[in-house]
């Protein structure tokens, strides 16, 4: 239960770091050396990068767009099929990040694997 924990903040601390500096994807960086460097068991390797990404996705994209009172969010939300919801573009967007995260974490663990036998 701690592993799960710690990898949940680290990955979160080492995204937001990151972020400032790369673009969307060093979230799949930060879940990828987390999965690199703790190791997880069964579904724990997807759900924690998936949940800390998501997470940490959704506060930042409300915090951003909280900022202009949501204008463009409810006018991105208009192009796709969402109705001009902009909270539930700000859900789909953290869950299509927690899902990238998700899959990196499961490669970075894969890779361990992988070294670890050879």
């Amino acid at each position: 239960m701690t592993k799960n924990i710690i990898n949940f903040i680290v990955t979160i601390v080492l995204a937001i770091i990151l972020s400032q500096f790369l673009p969307w994807w060093s979230v799949m960086v930060a879940a990828f050396a987390t999965g690199l460097f703790f190791s997880l068991k069964r579904a724990s390797v997807f759900v924690v990068p998936f949940l800390a990404i998501t997470l940490f996705w959704v506060t930042y994209s409300f915090w951003l767009s909280s900022t202009n009172d949501f204008i463009l969010a409810k006018k991105m939300a208009v192009l796709l099929p969402l109705n001009g919801n902009a909270y539930l573009l700000i859900l789909v967007t953290g869950i299509i990040g927690g899902l990238a995260a998700g899959v990196a974490g499961i490669f970075g663990k894969q890779c361990v694997t992988l070294l670890s036998k050879s």
